[in-house]
């Protein structure tokens, strides 16, 4: 049995699709109700013992209001007790890495350190930004306003959300990917400017763009990875997705032209 946390987000809900597809026994977690699903919180206790009941697997997702590895602990503190034996967990590009005398993706490194050090089996997924991120801004697009660009000209390798549920999915019903991390990169650099102009030729409408330069409103474990993206930190690109999945990762455009029609509904 597979616990998918998260299941409801950006991934899991790719991943939760994705096991269905294949047949596969799982149970989707998230704090709202939902069919055939299991309701818990990572700050109730109870309710993660009773979500891991009988579980083999989880695919650890987790999204704090601030970063903190909290949440990650207290689902690997009931993991644990379930006699749960595998983790997949969504880290982040860069975590762990030194910038201007602080830590990418602290709470991210601090998570995954606590998985290993409690003798999980474990495989560590490390995405840079997803193409989906565009759709938060929707509204904005369809009013003709500009979208916020926090990472001035450095560049990613955005990738589609469904490569790195793929990925998971390959990591959970397998052995051949333990004990590895993976940074799961689309197959090409791009600006965050290149994106939207991209999105702007797919959805034939403009797509524009403003440099947001103050981050004084946000968290500063958030301001060093965005400090670290913008000085180049996640600029490269790595064949990890394709040497799982056995197929090249997606391309930014063709994930645009998939969502064409998401652009054209309302947020």
């Amino acid at each position: 049995m597979i616990l998918v946390t998260g299941a409801t987000g950006t991934i899991g809900s790719h991943v939760v699709r994705q096991l269905t597809a294949l047949g596969l026994p799982f149970r989707a977690m998230s704090r709202r109700e939902q069919p055939g699903g299991v309701r818990a919180d990572f700050d109730d206790p109870a309710s993660l013992a009773r979500a891991e009941v009988g579980v083999d697997t989880v695919f650890l997702v987790t999204v704090p209001p601030l970063p903190t590895a909290d949440h990650d602990i207290a689902l690997l503190t009931a993991a644990r007790a379930a006699g749960v034996r595998k983790i997949v967990k969504l880290s982040a590009i860069g975590s762990g890495t030194l910038f201007d005398g602080a830590t990418v993706g602290a709470w991210h490194a601090d998570a995954e350190e606590a998985i290993e050090a409690a003798g999980f089996v474990w495989t560590m997924l490390r995405p840079p930004s997803f193409a989906s991120n565009f759709l938060y801004h929707r509204a904005l697009i369809q009013a003709g306003e500009p979208i916020p660009n926090l990472v001035g000209e450095s560049r990613q390798a955005v990738v589609d959300p469904r490569d790195v549920a793929a990925v998971a999915v390959a990591a959970m019903t397998g052995d051949a990917h333990d004990g590895r991390r993976y940074d799961l990169t689309g197959p090409e650099l791009l600006t965050f400017a290149e994106q939207a102009a991209v999105l702007e030729r797919v959805l034939e409408r403009p797509v524009k763009t403003t440099d947001v330069s103050a981050l004084d409103q946000l968290p500063p474990e958030v301001i060093t990875g965005i400090g670290w993206a913008r000085a180049g930190g996640a600029a490269y690109v790595t064949d990890h997705v394709a040497r799982v999945l056995g197929r090249p990762a997606g391309t930014f455009e063709q994930w645009a032209r998939d969502h064409r029609a998401a652009f054209a509904a309302m947020p």
